[in-house]
């Protein structure tokens, strides 16, 4: 797949309650919060997705594999990328996925760092996750996987 060089970029970072959405565009290279979708219904994440899509206009979407410490994937990592194969089926946008090992850990170390602490973080975690997967491809996209 030829990556764009150009446009936006949505990044996931997937939750069975939770769907954390980042924005950020392969001009600029800078990834931002954008929402959480808090619903466990697949159809109604994926209509929210759509309108996401339809505003922001994407030329691709990462979304977050989680993998241990050592590198092995996570036994979560299935699910995320039926997930990604999904995004890819609806939406005919490519899609990455790149190594989320450490995304809620800094998603919630930044949080702190703005004097978010404890329950208050909740609600904007994941689209901080999101954030940190969305700009950790913009920084390292070499490392970014295709689906297969």
């Amino acid at each position: 797949m030829l990556k764009p060089v150009t446009g936006s970029v949505l990044g996931f970072d997937f939750g069975l309650k939770r769907l954390g959405v980042a924005m950020g565009t392969l001009d600029l290279g800078l990834a931002h919060p954008l929402e959480t979708i808090n619903s466990e219904i697949n159809t109604i994440r994926f209509a929210r997705i759509a309108e996401l899509i339809s505003a922001w206009q994407p030329v691709m979407l990462i979304v977050g594999m989680p993998h241990h410490n050592d590198g092995e994937p996570h036994p979560f990592a299935p699910t995320c990328l039926r997930f990604a194969n999904r995004l890819h089926g609806r939406f005919g946008l490519p899609v990455l996925w790149v190594d989320e090992r450490y995304s809620s850990v800094a998603a919630s170390s930044s949080l702190n760092e703005q004097g978010v602490r404890g329950r208050k973080q909740k609600p904007m975690l994941d689209q901080v996750a999101a954030q940190h997967i969305l700009q950790q491809y913009f920084d390292e996209s070499e490392s970014a996987h295709e689906l297969t």
